[in-house]
């Protein structure tokens, strides 16, 4: 089976900004493969690198050396992004907007007809359980709405991967548990999903496979099962072994 994304020797370096005509090393030959269908784990601590790789696969930072592709694609083309979905960490959006009015405008960002649009805008406020506060104005969601509102907005184009960066974060567990089951109805409906996260009970629980980088290196990669045994209690030990962080 062809990989949905796949990164070849990736490697991205920065300017630095303390020492002129220096660099910093993001990446160093980063390999990763995420098949059709996977829940894919991205880990790795503050700093890891994940961010970074996301932003290549996304055409924000070219790399230095090596490819990546999607969909067979190399990144640097902008047609490898059509059938991608894409929700950031921190989502910004107009605040004055309410969640219909939101989707309705990505759905003419993508060209999508009337009917088109009525049609998906109607399934995805109720795939992420807003549909009874459809026409309230964003700023007075809670986090975790506004957090469903951007899984809604990267899924409005009906993409085949969905790329989400950090989805959990600052969520209390209600919104936790929300967004977990998001992924998996996705996933039962075909979808790729490739996330980073920093929350490794929920990655545990939905993920098929995942990889742990440190410092910008491939440290670990596989399914949660075969990383976690037999040494290991759960995901979290195994992580930080996997980093070096002594486990208390």
């Amino acid at each position: 089976m062809s990989a949905i994304l796949k990164t070849d020797q990736l490697r991205v370096e920065f300017a630095s900004r303390e020492f002129r005509g220096t660099t910093t090393t993001a990446l160093v030959g980063l390999n990763l493969e995420v098949q059709a269908g996977e829940v894919y784990g991205f880990l790795g601590p503050n700093g890891a690198g994940k961010t970074t790789t996301i932003n290549a696969l996304l055409g924000f930072v070219p790399p230095t050396s090596g490819t990546a592709h999607l969909f067979g694609i190399d990144v640097r083309q902008p047609i490898a992004r059509q059938r991608i979905g894409y929700l950031p960490e921190l989502t910004y959006y107009y605040k004055f907007l309410t969640a219909e009015e939101l989707l309705r405008f990505y759905a003419r960002i993508f060209g999508l007809s009337r009917a088109e649009s009525d049609r998906r805008i109607e399934k995805l406020l109720k795939l992420v359980e807003l549909e009874p506060v459809r026409n309230r104005p964003i700023k007075s969601y809670s986090k975790g709405m506004q957090q469903r509102v951007g899984l809604a907005q990267a899924l409005i184009n009906d993409p085949d991967l969905l790329i989400l960066d950090e989805p959990t974060s600052g969520l209390d567990p209600l919104g936790r548990m929300k967004v977990r089951e998001i992924i998996r109805r996705l996933k039962d409906e075909g979808k790729t999903v490739f996330f980073s996260s920093h929350e490794l009970g929920e990655v545990e629980t939905v993920c098929d496979r995942v990889a742990i980088i440190h410092r910008g290196e491939l440290k670990a990669s596989g399914r949660v099962a075969d990383i976690v045994q037999p040494r290991h209690q759960n995901l979290e030990h195994a992580f930080l072994e996997t980093i070096g962080y002594p486990i208390p």
